[in-house]
């Protein structure tokens, strides 16, 4: 019997099936071998991991008709199995800032989920897109046509959409491998000890908590994370960094800085709606309950986007403006920090 695990890529929609051929297995395509053993796979899917790189047989790319043979270690990059709901199109406005015949890239708004699941079935990214689109890929499911990557509801920022099976195909193996490139804007409370620097600990569902994440620094429970960060400007009292992702773990930049001491301003799952720097003082406390209803979310927005093109072959780069609400934040902390301005209350 094949040994038959799973690793889940947190922010990405895709797992590694890893399969140790059987000692008694007799000579058999790769396609025919794997159809028997993955109930969910066709064999165009798997023509297309060939195509992708995302099918290897003892580290090494192979072709469809390759035959397995006894001790072979398959590793295939493919959909995570999800319940599957019904998708219903809805008139949902869509920031796109490229298509062509491949991909689209949008930039999503704070407030919009990604794709539907349990009390959040109407109003996604994957409704608008099954109004604005048709036959986008499904092979991460119906329920999540075209989808490649994740971000939060409250967090805005850029996405990449896959528009064909092997455009899918191809920038999802580029999420997991991580040589897609991206970087994130945040304000988070007070000033880092180290200006820049990089954050490491195991992340895992909180143990207490299950709707948030903690992180667990001796690796007893949860995944690898890495984040590296650097100050874009201190403000005193809150300060904007720039993130990147070594890893790809869920809510792993709000979690990583709430367990440094420095949670994403107005993060209210993370503690960072809360003056949790500076005084009492009946002004300044002012200022910031302003700053929280000005922004009711965390502080984080996916600012840049790069990822090599499917069919083109070129590195691609994005970039995206701060939202209105973020850096209207952003220029309040500016003014108050020079001047300590109490107008701007």
């Amino acid at each position: 019997m094949e040994n038959l695990e799973s690793e889940e890529e947190q922010d990405q929609l895709f797992i590694y099936k890893t399969i140790t051929v059987d000692p008694g297995q007799q000579p058999l395509r790769i396609d025919k071998f794997l159809i028997d053993r993955i109930p969910q796979i066709s064999r165009n899917k798997i023509q297309i991991s060939c195509k992708t790189n995302c099918l290897l047989v003892n580290d090494s790319p192979v072709k469809p008709n390759y035959k397995v043979k006894p001790g072979d270690e398959l590793v295939l990059l493919i959909p995570e199995e999800k319940e599957e709901l019904e998708i219903l199109p809805e008139d949902i406005p869509l920031d796109i800032v490229y298509e062509d015949d491949d991909l689209l890239v949008l930039n999503k708004n704070a407030g919009l989920v990604v794709h539907p699941g349990y009390g959040n079935k109407h109003g996604t990214l994957v409704n608008a897109l099954a109004f604005h689109f048709k036959n986008l890929p499904t092979s991460n499911g119906t329920d999540r046509p075209g989808i490649v990557h994740r971000l939060d509801k409250a967090t805005s920022g850029l996405m990449v959409i896959a528009k064909t099976e092997f455009a899918h195909s191809h920038l999802a193996k580029q999420f997991f491998d991580r040589t897609s490139e991206r970087t994130y804007h945040a304000i988070v409370w007070g000033e880092p000890t180290e200006p820049d620097g990089v954050i490491e600990g195991h992340i895992g569902r909180s143990l207490k908590n299950r709707k948030v994440m903690s992180v667990f620094e001796d690796g007893e429970y949860g995944k690898s994370a890495i984040t590296t960060y650097k100050t874009l400007r201190s403000y005193g009292y809150v300060t904007l960094i720039q993130c990147k992702l070594k890893t790809g773990r869920t809510h792993q930049i709000r979690a990583h800085f709430k367990h440094i001491g420095h949670p994403l301003f107005g993060d209210p799952e993370y503690g960072g709606n809360k003056i949790l720097k500076g005084t009492t003082f009946t002004k300044y406390k002012q200022f910031v309950e302003n700053n929280f209803k000005l922004l009711p979310r965390q502080a984080l927005h996916a600012k840049t986007l790069g990822f090599e093109h499917p069919t083109k072959g070129v590195f691609m780069q994005f970039d995206s403006e701060i939202p209105d609400d973020m850096q209207s934040v952003i220029d309040r902390w500016e003014n108050y920090s020079k001047h300590s301005d109490l107008d701007a209350i």
